[in-house]
């Protein structure tokens, strides 16, 4: 059963931008459930970065890093959490360049992920995910 997160539509972009990144989004959720490196590296930019400044020092990872540490989670989905996605807003700068504020929750713990999205190619990718924790949150 494929999940659907949620999406503002009151912030949302024209049509053909927006369909355009869905995808993108609903993978990026698909993947943060099921810990799944293979279809990250097909949505990451190689030369992406994920950071937070919820933890200290700050978190920094490259993306070889980040896929190390995916691989060793075990998965909400193995645990069949329930899940809770949502899209806050999208925006666009031009033709090839794009913002999503979306949110998830794993295990006790909500992220707010802000990903910055480049097109190359044809094809959409996240460049950057920066994410605030709040643990303890449902």
């Amino acid at each position: 059963m494929q999940h659907t997160p949620s999406l503002k539509t009151d912030q949302a972009p024209p049509g053909d931008q927006i369909a355009a990144i869905l995808p993108v989004l609903q993978a990026y959720f698909d993947g943060l459930y099921h810990c799944d490196v293979a279809l990250f590296k097909t949505l990451f930019h190689p030369k992406a970065i994920y950071a937070t400044a919820d933890e200290s020092p700050l978190l920094y990872r490259d993306m070889p890093t980040y896929f190390e540490v995916l691989a060793k989670r075990q998965s909400p989905a193995s645990r069949n959490e329930a899940r809770h996605d949502a899209i806050d807003q999208i925006q666009f700068a031009g033709e090839n360049t794009a913002f999503a504020q979306v949110r998830c929750t794993i295990g006790a713990t909500n992220f707010i992920d802000f990903l910055t999205l480049v097109r190359e190619d044809g094809a959409w990718k996240i460049m950057a995910k920066i994410f605030h924790i709040e643990k303890g949150a449902r």
